[in-house]
């Protein structure tokens, strides 16, 4: 069965790494954010194209995610930028919805959700 990355899934799932203190401006977990921001972004373009009806879903769901990790402006415009990157991309690549366009939102989904589940779960 297909992981689904669903906004109360995220959130469940990154909730523990949200609560992080403010302080430093990188942390070790980063790299997987940002590149769960720029999923977001794609994903917001691509369902959108698709003729999900998700609305602002997606885009409300990386305003949450900044909202909890992003404690300094530069942490927050590094966010920003990588939802945007995602949203360009693929806004550049298609102008309708194929069925690659189809399949990339759910290699998308797949991705999301095991980067979340990467980012809760213990390092053994």
């Amino acid at each position: 069965m297909r992981a689904v990355l669903t906004p109360a899934l995220l959130l469940l799932l990154l909730s523990p790494v949200m609560a992080v203190a403010a302080g430093d401006d990188v942390r070790p977990y980063d790299d997987k954010l940002l590149r769960l921001s720029e999923i977001l972004g794609a994903v917001h373009f691509l369902r959108e194209l698709c003729g999900s009806e998700d609305g602002q879903l997606w885009r409300n769901e990386m305003a949450l995610l900044i909202e909890a990790e992003g404690a300094s402006l530069a942490r927050r415009v590094r966010f920003v930028n990588s939802f945007n990157k995602g949203y360009r991309s693929y806004r550049r690549t298609y102008q309708s919805c194929t069925i690659g366009a189809q399949q990339q939102i759910g290699r998308f989904m797949d991705e999301g959700a095991e980067l979340a589940k990467a980012l809760v779960e213990p390092k053994s």
